[in-house]
């Protein structure tokens, strides 16, 4: 039963975290060893993030559906595909040539905490100087981005394969110096996510996949559906919490939990 309530406690993170700029890897990995909890092989978390994903594709599906359909004779169709594939390209690449350099380094249980920590502070300063400085958006349409911004865009989603750095915030605050508007480049980030975080998934998925169990099968299921719709309703509501407030409140946010992490480690 315990497996269970700590399921849904991290599908709950994840859900919250993955589409915010404060790093859901960070916060999953930290939240883990608060509840002391060891998920059901390396499959837990790969499976609760796709969960995430599938919030994006069930929110935005009649755009997805129309550009599906569209593809052989709508050029619009095929502009916005290319610019999420050019976007996704940089990060796809980078991510298998670095993919086991990530795991066993950055992700060491020795360094994590304080890689993690460090990069919550620094992005939240980041998030605090770029919404100071940030250009007048001349790009308010997520769906007609030119090919290089894209592509710009998604150079900014590479330096997210560090630990807490954040795949959207990397992503948003890219297109705000990029002369595209916060809430254009929050929707461009929600496109962007779907194959950038199927692609991760089905690789670890894959890597993983001798540690399969299925006597762990209920507790990987409650964590996805938890996850799924606790990101749903982030999906719906984020874009109207970042064209009202901006991103302030989370570098902030970023700065604290940064600051309480290495007094934890200090402690310990």
């Amino acid at each position: 039963m315990q497996d269970i309530v700590n399921a849904i406690l991290l599908g709950i993170v994840e859900g919250l975290t993955e589409f915010l700029p404060v790093s859901s890897t960070a916060h999953l990995l930290l939240f883990q060893d608060l509840l002391g909890f060891h998920p059901p092989g390396a499959v837990f978390p790969i499976v609760i993030q796709f969960g995430a994903i599938l919030s994006v594709v069930a929110v935005y599906w009649k755009k997805f559906w129309r550009v599906l359909v569209g593809l052989p004779n709508d050029p619009a169709a095929r502009h916005f595909t290319a610019g999420v594939l050019v976007a996704f390209l940089p990060a796809a690449v980078v991510g298998v040539l670095l993919h086991d350099f990530i795991k066993d380094v950055l992700f060491a249980p020795a360094i994590a905490p304080y890689v993690i920590a460090t990069t919550l502070i620094l992005g939240g300063i980041v998030i605090l100087l770029v919404e100071r400085i940030a250009p007048r958006p001349t790009y308010t349409n997520a769906d007609t981005l030119p090919l290089m911004k894209c592509l710009q865009i998604g150079l900014c989603q590479v330096i997210a394969i560090v630990p807490g750095v954040s795949r959207s915030g990397a992503t948003i605050l890219g297109g705000e110096l990029l002369g595209v508007d916060r809430k254009a480049a929050a929707e461009f980030t929600f496109y962007l996510a779907v194959p950038t975080m199927f692609g991760a998934s089905v690789l670890d998925l894959y890597q993983n996949r001798h540690l399969l169990d299925a006597s762990a099968g209920l507790t990987i299921l409650v964590g996805f559906v938890v996850s799924f719709v606790v990101a749903w309703f982030v999906v719906k509501s984020f874009i109207g919490f970042v064209g009202r407030y901006g991103l302030k409140p989370f570098g902030w946010y970023r700065i604290l939990a940064g600051l309480a992490i290495l007094a934890v480690m200090a402690s310990l």
